[in-house]
C-alpha cells in the first residue's frame, strides 16, 4: 500500500479578504498560482457572471490558499507579466484561480485590454458588459476606473454633462466591487504531498479536474526548476511542433503515457510512481518520472509520423477515434522500429478499427484502449501485431456513408482522410496540398470545420435539403483560403492563369467529373451532387480497400520465420528524423 500522508499539523486560518486589498495584492506579485494548476480555462461569459455576483452581494465560494516564502521572480497572471519581490508569506492559490486571475486582470488597466478580460459597466443599463471591439460609449466605464475611487471621480470630470446623472449609481457599484469580502482559508504547510492531496480531494468532490489536470497536480514536484519540466501540456505542444499533427488533448497524452509504461491505459493514477506500482508489474519500473514524460512524447512523435506518413491522417482532426492513438503510441514505445511488414499490418489494423471498431467493441472506446494495449507484449513485436489483427477477425464491415457528413464525426475524418490521398489543389494557384498548409488552416482545431465549408450553403429547392448533409456539398480546402465567391466559374470555365493540365487536376483532386462539372455548368445543384456523390463514394470504397486490405492473409514477415534478414524495404520509414521532410 501506498504510504498516507499525514495530516495537516495546524487547522487553516479562516479570514476575509476586501477585493480592495486582495487585487492589489496580485498586482504586486503577493499572489501566486502554482504550477500544478490547470491552466486558466473561463471565458468572457465567466468572468462577466463573476462581477454581476459580486455587485449582487452573491457569494463567489472560499479561496485556499497556502502561505509560504516565496523568492523574487517574474510571474505571469493571466496576461499580467509582474516582477513579483521576495514575500514570507506569499499567497499560493490552491483554489481559486479563476476567479483572482479574472479579477486581477479584468481590473488591472493593461489585463483589461485583452479577452475575456475586456469587462466594462454599462451606466444606463446597469450591467456589465464586454468591451465593445471599436470604442466605448459615453455611459461605458471600464471597470479598472470603475474600482479606483479617485480615477472614478477624474472619469466623471472629464465626461461631461451627459453622464453626470450617473455619478450616485457608479459610485455605489464602485463601493461594492472594492470592500466586497472574500472568505479564505490559509494553510501553513511546508509538506508539498499534503498540499497536493488537499488540492486532489477537493478536486474530487462536486467540480471535478479532468484526470491529465490531477496526474499534473498529484505528481508535480517541487515549485523550484517547473518551468523546465516536462509535463503533459508541454509534451502536446512538443508533439505539434515536431510534426505539425496539431494539438493533441492532456488526456489523450496522459492515456498514450499510461500506455507506455503499462498495458492498462486506465489504471489508478494515484499510486504512478510509488513502490507499489513498482511491484505490480511497469514494464518501465525504475524510470524517474521526467525520463517517462521524454519517453512517452518519442513514442508519440513516432505514433503520430506513422499516422502522416504511413496510414494517411495528416492532422488529429481527421484522426477517427483518440483510442488508436494511445494503442499506437504503446506499440512505437515496445517497437520503435518496426519491419515494413509490420508496419503493412498496423496500417491494416488502423483503418479495420477505424470503420468496424465501434461494433467490434461495443462503443466503449476505455475498454478499446485497454483490450488492444494488452495485446501488446514486450519484446514479440510480430505476435504483438498478429494479436492485435486477431481482435478484428470477427468484424463486420462496411465502408461508411458519405451521405450523413459531419466535421464532429468519425464518418466524415475517415472521407477526407481518403480526400488527403487525392492531395487536394488550391482552386485558386491549382498547388497541391501538403502537411504544412494543412497544419496552417486547421492548427490547433479538433475538427476540420474550418478546411471543409459548403459548396451550397442554401439547398432549399424541392428535393435538395435531403443532400444538404452529403459530403459531395462539401469541398476540402487545405490552404488558408476562404471559397472563392465565384467558385462556380472557376470551376466550370476555362482559365487563361491556369494550365489546362493543372484545371483539370484541380478538379479530379476535388472529385468532381465530367459528369457533375456539366450539371454544375448548366446550374443543376442536384444533378451535380448525385454525380460527385457517386463518385465520392466510389473512390471512398477504393481508399479504403487499400487500407483494410480485408482480402489479404495477415501473414508474419519472412524475418519472423527467422530466415536471412533481408535490406530495409524502401516502403520502409524510418523513425530516425521525426521531422517531416
Amino acid at each position: 500500500m501506498s504510504e498516507t500522508p499525514p495530516g495537516l499539523t495546524t487547522q487553516p486560518t479562516a479570514t476575509t479578504y476586501e477585493l480592495g486589498e486582495i487585487v492589489p495584492w496580485a498586482w504586486q506579485g503577493r499572489i501566486r498560482v502554482p504550477h500544478f494548476q490547470r491552466d486558466f480555462r473561463w471565458q468572457s461569459k465567466d468572468v462577466l457572471r463573476l462581477f454581476d455576483s459580486i455587485v449582487r452581494g452573491y457569494p463567489i465560494g472560499n479561496l485556499l490558499l497556502w502561505v509560504r516564502r516565496s523568492p523574487a521572480e517574474m510571474i505571469k497572471l493571466g496576461k499580467l507579466i509582474i516582477d513579483a519581490p521576495a514575500h514570507d508569506e506569499a499567497l499560493w492559490v490552491v483554489d481559486g484561480q479563476q476567479r483572482l486571475t479574472s479579477l486581477a486582470n479584468a481590473l488591472s488597466p493593461e489585463g483589461n485590454k485583452h479577452e475575456p478580460f475586456n469587462v466594462v459597466y454599462d451606466l444606463a443599463l446597469g450591467e456589465f458588459i464586454e468591451s465593445p471591439k471599436f470604442s466605448l460609449e459615453p455611459h461605458h466605464i471600464d471597470v479598472p476606473t470603475l474600482f479606483d475611487g479617485r480615477r472614478l471621480l477624474t472619469w466623471f470630470r472629464t465626461q461631461g454633462p451627459d453622464v453626470e446623472d450617473y455619478y450616485d449609481k457608479a459610485e455605489e457599484v464602485s463601493t461594492k466591487l472594492r470592500q466586497y469580502k472574500v472568505p479564505a482559508y490559509l494553510v501553513r504547510q511546508d509538506d508539498l504531498d499534503i498540499l497536493t492531496d488537499i488540492f486532489d480531494r477537493m478536486n474530487n468532490y462536486g467540480r471535478r479536474l479532468n484526470r491529465a489536470e490531477i496526474f499534473t497536480a498529484l505528481n508535480a514536484g517541487a515549485e523550484e526548476g517547473s518551468e523546465t519540466r516536462l509535463n503533459f501540456a508541454r509534451i502536446s505542444d512538443n508533439v505539434a511542433a515536431r510534426t505539425l499533427f496539431g494539438t493533441i488533448d492532456v488526456n489523450t497524452v496522459l492515456a498514450s503515457f499510461l500506455a507506455r509504461r503499462g498495458p492498462d491505459p486506465t489504471r489508478d493514477i494515484r499510486t504512478e510512481f510509488s513502490s507499489e506500482m513498482r511491484r505490480s508489474g511497469l514494464e518501465f519500473p525504475m524510470e524517474d518520472e521526467q525520463t517517462a514524460y521524454r519517453e512517452a512524447e518519442e513514442a508519440l512523435v513516432r505514433a503520430v509520423i506513422f499516422l502522416i506518413e504511413v496510414a494517411g491522417v495528416p492532422h488529429i482532426a481527421l484522426l477517427p477515434y483518440r483510442a488508436q492513438l494511445v494503442v499506437l503510441t504503446r506499440f512505437f514505445a515496445h517497437f520503435p522500429e518496426p519491419g515494413s511488414n509490420t508496419l503493412r499490418l498496423l496500417r491494416r489494423l488502423f483503418w479495420r478499427l477505424s470503420i468496424a471498431g465501434p461494433s467490434v467493441f461495443r462503443g466503449s472506446f476505455t475498454q478499446f484502449s485497454r483490450i488492444l494495449s494488452n495485446k501488446i507484449r514486450r519484446g514479440d513485436e510480430e505476435g504483438s501485431v498478429q494479436a492485435l489483427l486477431e481482435t478484428m477477425k470477427d468484424a463486420v464491415h462496411s465502408p461508411p456513408s458519405p451521405d450523413r457528413f459531419r466535421t464532429n464525426e468519425a464518418t466524415a475524418k475517415i472521407v477526407l482522410s481518403a480526400w488527403w490521398s487525392l492531395r487536394p489543389r488550391s482552386i485558386a494557384s491549382g498547388l497541391p496540398a501538403d502537411v504544412q498548409s494543412l497544419s496552417s488552416v486547421l492548427g490547433d482545431e479538433q475538427t476540420p470545420v474550418s478546411a471543409t465549408p459548403y459548396l451550397f450553403p442554401r439547398l432549399n429547392e424541392p428535393g435538395e435539403k435531403d443532400k444538404r448533409l452529403w459530403a459531395a456539398n462539401r469541398i476540402f480546402l487545405p490552404f488558408g483560403e476562404d471559397l472563392p465567391s465565384e467558385v462556380i466559374r472557376m470551376l466550370t470555365e476555362p482559365r487563361i492563369d491556369l494550365d489546362q493540365t493543372i484545371q483539370q487536376a484541380v478538379l479530379e483532386s476535388h472529385l468532381i467529373d465530367d459528369r457533375a462539372l456539366e450539371a454544375l455548368s448548366r446550374g443543376d445543384r442536384i444533378g451535380f451532387l448525385q454525380a460527385r456523390q457517386q463518385r465520392i463514394r466510389t473512390q471512398l470504397e477504393d481508399f479504403l480497400a487499400r487500407m483494410t486490405e480485408w482480402k489479404y492473409e495477415d501473414t508474419p514477415s519472412l524475418d519472423a520465420l527467422d530466415l536471412d534478414e533481408e535490406e530495409q524495404s524502401d516502403s520502409e520509414i524510418d523513425f530516425s528524423n521525426d521531422r517531416l521532410q
